[in-house]
């Protein structure tokens, strides 16, 4: 039985009273989320994890991606950018690896981690067909589901799958004037699949099979945007919206099969157009967790990705946006280093924070006071704690020692805080 059959039948799971405790929130408020589709607990039946709940009512989740190439590929490192993401706050874990060792990176990060651990599985599929015969546009269906059923068995807690990529979909990209076309990889692999097959996608045709499958672990799936913008000058065009209305309907099937879904979202768009960008999926997707990329807002900043994707996130995160995938300074030039993915996780971390505390949201504005005392009180090692991330404030604080602890070297004795409290 899935989180979404539980809720629905008015049982009280673990994970629903563990998300409940860490949220704060009345658990039958939960369970009508959960039931009705507007929040999810990705928690495979063959893994236990730190329950997470992502959605409606609760606070903005931070995922980071993890994951070897066939360029760069180290288990170990993959591993400790994985604990690393955890420590410094990530709430979920995607591995994307496509290097020859995949299956032994997934599986030592579901043993290392305890937190929600995702994957994309066409990636899988994808690269044996490339191994074995050269060219991805070789896999099968067999080879899809099996990949899927494969990770699902491991204990993956949810997956993308690009069930919108459709024959007709991407005739409509290949038709029209976009400058990018299609920059996700799990999108790209089954647009040429169809391209080189002239067959519908198989995770849109035996979309059915897809959640016989997901039920059977509760895997929680991610419907992916293959078709997401990659750059600022693609944003909100034709081929984007019409994914995203066939996503809409894919929502509600998962929900008729009580399987737990989210839906992704952009990508790269200009900064106007997020929150109608939101408010239009949580329109048309009927409040399903929203789980988006950045968004990144200039296409400028190569190495700085990770504050584009900041900015847009907050701004998404705001205007309903459940789960934000982490963006780092590496973005589009190399595969993370560990540095890059706690960069990456504490500009997600402001993001989310940011957003939280707009729309009022009790823990949020909870923190924001308790570090606004600290500071007003020079309490320096509070504010430390609280930070998103304790090294850099307090390493800055040792680059210029001050005997007095009630100053800094900004200001020194012409502190405004101590001026007026002394006067």
């Amino acid at each position: 039985m899935t989180q979404m059959e539980d809720a629905r039948k008015g049982n009280i799971t673990p994970e629903m009273e563990e998300v409940a405790r860490k949220e704060n929130i009345d658990i039958q408020i939960l369970i009508k989320s959960i039931a009705d589709g507007r929040a999810v607990i990705p928690s495979n039946v063959n893994r236990s994890s730190s329950p997470c709940g992502i959605g409606d009512g609760l606070s903005t989740k931070i995922n980071a991606n993890i994951g070897s190439s066939s360029k760069m590929e180290d288990v170990d490192l993959e591993v400790e950018k994985a604990m690393a993401a955890v420590e410094y706050g990530a709430d979920a874990i995607m591995d994307l690896s496509t290097g020859p060792m995949l299956r032994e990176v997934r599986r030592t990060v579901l043993e290392s981690i305890d937190v929600p651990v995702g994957t994309v599985p066409i990636y899988e599929a994808g690269v044996g067909a490339f191994t074995s015969s050269g060219s991805v546009v070789d896999m099968d269906e067999d080879d899809m589901f099996r990949a899927i059923e494969n990770q699902a068995r491991d204990g993956v807690d949810f997956m993308t799958v690009h069930s919108g990529i459709t024959l007709e979909t991407v005739e409509r990209v290949q038709r029209s004037d976009r400058i990018m076309g299609i920059v996700s990889r799990g999108g790209a692999f089954l647009a040429a699949w169809i391209i080189h097959n002239q067959e519908e996608n198989p995770l849109y045709s035996n979309y059915d099979y897809l959640l016989e499958l997901a039920y059977e672990y509760d895997v929680t799936l991610s419907l992916g945007d293959g078709l997401r913008p990659g750059c600022l000058a693609d944003a909100s065009d034709i081929p984007q919206i019409q994914e995203l209305l066939t996503l809409a309907d894919l929502v509600a099937r998962a929900r008729d099969a009580d399987v737990q879904c989210m839906v992704e979202g952009p990508g790269h768009m200009p900064l106007d157009q997020i929150a109608a960008n939101m408010k239009i999926q949580k329109s048309v997707c009927d409040g399903a967790p929203f789980y988006v990329l950045g968004p990144i807002v200039t296409d400028m900043a190569p190495g700085y990705d990770h504050i584009s994707a900041a900015i847009g996130g907050a701004v998404a995160a705001m205007n309903g946006a459940d789960f934000l995938c982490y963006v780092t300074p590496a973005e589009h030039l190399a595969i993370p280093g560990v540095e890059d993915v706690i960069e990456g996780v504490v500009a997600s971390r402001i993001a989310a924070q940011a957003a939280d505390a707009a729309i009022k949201l009790p823990g949020a504005w909870k923190s924001e006071l308790e570090m606004a005392n600290a500071r007003k009180s020079f309490d320096w090692s509070k504010q430390f704690e609280m930070a998103f991330d304790s090294r850099k404030p307090a390493e800055y604080r040792m680059q210029c020692p001050i005997d007095d602890s009630e100053m800094c070297t900004m200001c020194g004795e012409y502190c405004a805080l101590r001026i007026l409290r002394d006067d």
